[in-house]
């Protein structure tokens, strides 16, 4: 049975660093960095999906652009606690993934 691909990536993640991993292909001020042609996004997806069902997730959400993606990292962010108010409680942990598109497609368009 085939899982729903919006139960597999919740949601896009932005941060500063993953803003900063979108705009590598932009770069040119560095050498290393001019050399990233690839974009880069980052979701959050859940914890059983491995990196199949999230590229072909990914590639299904976004169908109607023709995007490719060529690779999938992973990563599980552990729960951390915190303090609120003198009460302490946990941020829950969740799994984000690092989508590599082929390089010249993008995400910026939508």
């Amino acid at each position: 049975m085939k899982k729903d691909p919006y139960q597999i990536v919740k949601h896009q993640h932005v941060t500063e660093k993953s803003q900063m991993l979108e705009s590598l292909k932009n770069a040119k001020s560095n050498v290393s960095l001019a050399r990233c042609e690839s974009p880069k996004y980052v979701f959050i997806v859940d914890p059983q999906a491995n990196k199949q069902e999230i590229a072909w997730a990914v590639e299904e959400i976004y169908r109607e652009n023709g995007i490719k993606v060529v690779a999938v990292n992973t990563l599980n962010v552990k729960s951390k606690e915190r303090r609120v108010r003198g009460r302490l409680g946990t941020k829950k942990a969740f799994k984000k993934a690092i989508v590599t598109l082929k390089p010249g497609d993008s995400l910026d368009t939508l």
